[in-house]
């Protein structure tokens, strides 16, 4: 291969998740990933002191029946867990209890990408690399040295393999986040990327076609990948370098690289191990698990209303736009709170819901929404504007009542109020002006003092007519009714 040979890239991605169970994988200590207290919650079966027996946790195991379901993928009969053989400082055994041919589940798809298979592991511990303390040997021999945290060893780990069906770095991160969506859903785990509970590992490789078929090439590994951002950025990085090896007449070496973010690079860290690399064995300590003793039905049944059925169903259902659409998909209490205001509509109102639907989205994921990102807040629960008042807030708009201007400053004193906007409407006189008398006479008055632009109008400037409703509308305070100021403007020039 060389120069002019046309290069596809070839992507799976391997993505792992800390499940959000109360205890460790094979233990009772807590699993806990906000406790800031190095090697606190540890025990000596985390710590692989000699004599402790594992013990699986059925917890995990019921979540990656629920994830198993959730992409669906095939659970089979029994599975078991295997030791995955390697040193590292992290892992208290010299080995990590994983599995190797017998997942809980096998295929399955998500987001349009085919999956290989999901499975069970324990995760590490953390190492911290800091230059020594005052008390440390490294300190007084000049060298940095490195601390562990076990806090994290054993806490229960999904991984997620792919198949390398991905050919758009941008589908990375679309199936990423798709993921990330589906895990909260199911509440199995929180998947933050920033805690480090959710990470991911890109496989890479340049493939060419061949007698009509796609022939891959060695593939490469990227670790160290902090964000769905940065996996993007490092496949971006990989595909330009190996194409550059491959058009210089070199050949690609099947490893194992991190991704420097600041330098924007990955870089060579080991040569890629292979499965025979790491001495599977069926682990000793644990029985073969029959799936068949968990209740299956039960744990359908718990599964709630995922991400792409959601989707399908919102804008079905209420006609929304598709960034509506995924505003409410990705953040679960506001699409709840939008369901409550529907349900509110509903009950015995004037205002049909083919005018109040569009109104309420509109005010919930722009006005309201607006206020919380300038407070801070994240969850609509916290703020003081609830369902019913703002499914009233809607009616009045909706009902000409209020203007749109009137209305955004009365949700603002919703907001910090939590006030009925009826009750504050009639406190601060703020119902819109909509008496076709009243308002044609004030129109007559405008009209009279204002020769220059009636003048322009009548010469086909139509900017004119705005400059007579702006006026009345100053009037009036806001509360003048827009679209009928401008009909009465239009009927008393021509």
């Amino acid at each position: 291969m060389g120069k002019g040979t046309t290069y596809i890239p070839v992507i799976g991605l391997e993505i792992h998740a800390e499940l959000n169970t109360r205890t460790k994988m094979f233990c009772d200590c807590l699993n806990d990933p906000t406790e800031i207290e190095p090697n606190k919650n540890i025990c000596p079966v985390c710590l692989a002191h000699p004599g402790t027996l594992p013990v699986a946790n059925k917890e995990a195991i019921e979540s990656m029946i629920k994830i198993g379901m959730a992409v669906g993928g095939e659970t089979p009969a029994v599975s078991k867990f295997d030791r995955k053989n390697y040193f590292y400082p992290d892992i208290p055994k010299g080995y990590q209890i994983s599995q190797y041919d017998m997942p809980f589940v096998f295929g399955g798809t998500l987001a349009g990408v085919k999956l290989t298979r999901v499975h069970l592991e324990e995760d590490t511990g953390r190492l911290q690399h800091v230059e020594g303390g005052p008390s440390s040997p490294a300190a007084r021999s000049g060298r940095p040295t490195s601390l562990v945290d076990y806090n994290r060893a054993g806490v229960p780990l999904m991984e997620l393999v792919t198949e390398p069906d991905i050919r758009e770095v941008e589908k990375i991160g679309e199936f990423g986040r798709e993921l990330q969506l589906v895990l909260r859903y199911l509440g199995v785990s929180d998947a933050d990327m920033e805690k480090g509970q959710m990470r991911v590992e890109v496989n890479l490789s340049l493939g060419t076609i061949v007698d009509g078929e796609l022939k891959f090439g060695t593939k490469v590994e990227v670790k160290n990948i902090a964000s769905f951002k940065m996996a993007e950025a490092a496949a971006r990085y990989e595909i330009e370098r190996q194409r550059e090896v491959l058009e210089s007449g070199g050949e690609i070496s099947q490893e194992t690289r991190g991704w420097d973010d600041p330098n924007k690079r990955t870089v060579s860290q080991r040569k890629k191990e292979s499965s025979h690399d790491y001495r599977y064995f069926p682990e000793p300590d644990l029985p073969v698990i029959d799936l068949s003793q968990f209740d299956f039905s039960r744990l359908k049944r718990e599964i709630p209303e995922l991400p792409q059925a959601k989707r399908m169903r919102l804008k079905k259902e209420y006609g929304l736009t598709d960034d509506q659409v995924e505003l409410l998909v990705f953040d679960r209490p506001l699409a709840e709170f939008f369901e409550g205001v529907i349900s509110e509509l509903h009950e015995e109102r004037e205002a049909p819901l083919e005018k109040t639907v569009p109104l309420a989205i509109n005010y919930l994921t722009s006005d309201l929404k607006g206020l919380m990102v300038a407070d801070g807040k994240v969850d609509v629960a916290d703020t003081r504007v609830t369902a019913e008042n703002l499914a009233d807030l809607v009616e009045l708009i909706a009902l000409d009542k209020l203007t749109s201007r009137t209305a955004k400053d009365i949700l603002k004193t919703m907001y910090e109020t939590g006030g009925d906007p009826t009750e504050i409407m009639k406190t601060e006189s703020l119902e819109q002006v909509s008496d076709e008398g009243a308002l044609r006479e004030m129109a007559q008055g405008i009209i009279a003092t204002h020769p220059g632009p009636v003048a322009d109008y009548k010469k086909g400037k139509e900017t004119a007519l705005m400059f007579f409703v702006g006026q009345a509308m100053k009037e009036l305070r806001g509360k003048g009714n827009p679209a009928m100021l401008q009909q009465i403007f239009k009927d008393l020039l021509t």
